[in-house]
C-alpha cells in the first residue's frame, strides 16, 4: 500500500488555518488489520530490523497516524521524504519540531502568523539525520514560537490532558506509537517535562553538543535539542547511532536533593517512593543540599530567557503588534526592561554555579530530582511548570527522564542530570534505573 506525497498534503474543508491541525488528519482512517505491514514501535525495534522490514515499517507509522491523529493533533504535516543516504538510522522514520527548518516542508513556528510557511534550507540537525540515512516523516506541533501559547495537541495518555510543551508534538507522537523517534528542543522545560507527563523518554544533551543552525531562537544561550524514544535503551541506541559516544555503565552514588524542590504532592511523593524503590534494589543515594541553588537557577534562567528573547523577537513584535500572540509579546515587553547588568550578573552567577555543580557532581556524579512538578495538567492552555527543568538547562548540562513505575494515573518522570559533557553517563545511569524500576514494586499515590 503506497502514500504518494499528494496524499500527504490533501487538506480538508474542515481544517481551518488556526486550528493548527495536521492535514494528514483529514484522509479517511483504514483499519489496522488493513496494512500488512510489521508493529514496530521503539527505536531498538526499529534498529534491529533488516531495511526490508523497515521499509514495510513505514506504512505502519503512517497508518497509526491515519488512525490516531485525529484525536492527538501531533502533526503539522505528514510527508514523508525518500532516504538519501545509507547509514546506521537507513529507512529509520522521525519527526522534527517546527521551529526546525525542513525544506519544502512547513516550517510555521506554531503561530498562525506563519500558517503556510515552507521552510527554505535544512537545518543543520536535518541534514545529519538524513545524511545517517533517516527518514523525516513530517513536522510536530510546537507551542507558538516555542513559548507558553500551547498548540492543539493532546496528552496521548489521557486526550484531555496537556502533553507539556514546548515540543508537545514531538513528544505525544512518540508516546503514541506514531514513530520511533522525534526531534525537540528546550529553553526552559519543553524536552523533560513533556517526555514526564507522556510517559516516554526524553533526552536534553550538554548544551551545544547537537547543531542549533537553522532552529528558530527564544534564547542562544539556553536553547537546546534534544530527542524523544520510548526509553532509556531506545535513546542510548540513538545516541550511538548519531556517532555519539555511549560509555557503560559505572558504579557511583547517586544524589538527591534534600529537601525536595517544592512540587505537587503527587509527585513529592511518587519522588521519595521512587528513591525509596531504588535503595532497596541496592542503588546508593546520598542526598545533596541544592535546592536553593535550583531555585536561584531557575530565576536566572528566566533572565537569560527575557533579556536575550526579548531582542531577538522584538522586530515581530514590530511587524506583528498585537496579532503576536500574547505570552511571547509580554516576554519582548518584559525582558526589554531587562538591564545589561542584570543580565551580566545572571551570567556570572551561571558561571559560578556551574563550578559549585561540578564539585558536588564529584560526589554524586548523576543527582536525581522529579522531572516536573506534578502530572499532566487538564485541559490544553497550560502546558505545565518548567520549574524543574530549567537550572539545568540554564547550567547547560545534560538532563534525561524516565518513567517512573507508577500504579495507575497519568505518567510521572524522574529526571537525571550530570555534569557537563557527560552525557554517555546519564544515559548509562538512566538505563540502569529503569531496569530497577521494571524489576521492582509498582508506585502508589493513591
Amino acid at each position: 500500500m503506497k502514500y504518494t506525497r499528494r496524499d500527504f498534503i490533501k487538506t480538508s474543508a474542515v481544517v481551518g488555518a488556526a486550528a493548527g491541525i495536521s492535514e494528514f488528519a483529514a484522509l479517511p482512517a483504514r483499519p489496522m488489520a488493513a496494512v500488512e505491514s510489521p508493529r514496530m514501535e521503539t527505536f531498538t525495534e526499529w534498529l534491529q530490523a533488516d531495511r526490508d522490514t523497515r521499509k514495510r515499517g513505514l506504512e505502519f507509522c503512517l497508518q497509526r497516524i491515519r488512525e490516531l491523529e485525529p484525536s492527538i493533533h501531533a502533526w503539522v504535516q505528514v510527508q514523508p521524504e525518500r532516504p538519501t543516504a545509507d547509514g546506521p538510522l537507513s529507512d529509520i522514520p522521525f519527526g522534527a519540531k517546527d521551529i526546525i527548518e525542513t525544506q519544502g516542508m512547513a516550517t510555521e513556528y506554531g503561530s498562525p502568523l506563519y500558517k503556510g510557511r515552507l521552510g527554505s534550507t535544512d537545518a543543520a540537525i536535518i541534514r545529519e539525520m538524513r545524511g545517517r540515512g533517516a527518514v523525516l516523516l513530517g513536522k510536530t506541533v510546537t507551542t507558538a514560537f516555542a513559548y507558553r501559547t500551547a498548540g492543539p495537541t493532546r496528552n496521548p495518555r489521557n486526550l484531555a490532558h496537556t502533553p507539556g510543551g514546548s515540543s508537545s508534538g514531538s513528544a505525544a507522537a512518540v508516546a503514541a506509537g506514531m514513530v520511533p523517534f522525534t526531534i525537540g528542543e528546550q529553553t526552559k522545560g519543553s524536552m523533560i517535562r513533556p517526555a514526564s507527563f507522556c510517559g516516554v523518554t526524553g533526552f536534553k544533551p550538554t548544551y551545544d553538543l547537537l547543531p542549533m543552525q537553522g532552529v528558530l531562537p527564544v534564547s542562544k544561550s539556553l536553547d537546546t535539542l534534544g530527542l524523544f524514544t520510548h526509553t532509556p535503551a531506545d535513546m542510548l541506541a540513538l545516541w550511538k547511532a548519531l556517532g555519539h559516544p555511549t560509555g557503560s555503565e559505572e558504579q557511583f552514588t547517586f544524589g538527591a536533593p534534600e529537601p525536595i524542590p517544592e512540587c505537587e504532592p503527587e509527585m513529592a511523593n511518587a519522588f521519595r517512593q521512587a528513591l525509596s524503590l531504588l535503595r532497596r534494589s541496592g542503588v546508593s543515594i546520598k542526598t545533596v543540599d541544592i535546592s536553593a541553588m535550583l531555585k536561584k537557577l531557575d530565576e536566572a534562567n528566566d533572565v537569560e530567557m527575557f533579556y536575550e528573547g526579548a531582542r531577538f523577537h522584538e522586530p515581530r513584535l514590530k511587524k506583528f503588534g498585537d496579532r503576536l500572540d500574547q505570552p511571547l509579546a509580554n516576554l519582548i515587553r518584559e525582558g526589554l526592561k531587562i538591564s545589561s547588568e542584570r543580565y551580566d550578573e545572571a551570567k556570572r552567577f551561571l558561571a559560578d554555579s556551574r563550578v559549585r555543580m561540578a564539585e558536588i557532581f564529584k560526589a554524586t556524579p548523576v543527582i536525581l530530582t522529579p522531572a516536573a512538578t506534578g502530572p499532566a495538567p487538564l485541559g490544553l492552555s497550560n502546558t505545565g511548570d518548567p520549574r524543574m527543568n530549567a537550572p539545568w538547562t540554564a547550567l547547560g548540562t545534560p538532563a534525561v527522564s524516565i518513567p517512573m513505575p507508577m500504579a495507575s494515573g497519568l505518567p510521572l518522570g524522574l529526571q537525571l542530570t550530570a555534569d557537563l559533557g557527560q552525557d554517555a553517563r546519564v544515559l548509562q545511569a538512566a538505563l540502569v534505573l529503569q531496569q530497577r524500576f521494571i524489576a521492582g514494586p509498582k508506585i502508589s499515590t493513591v
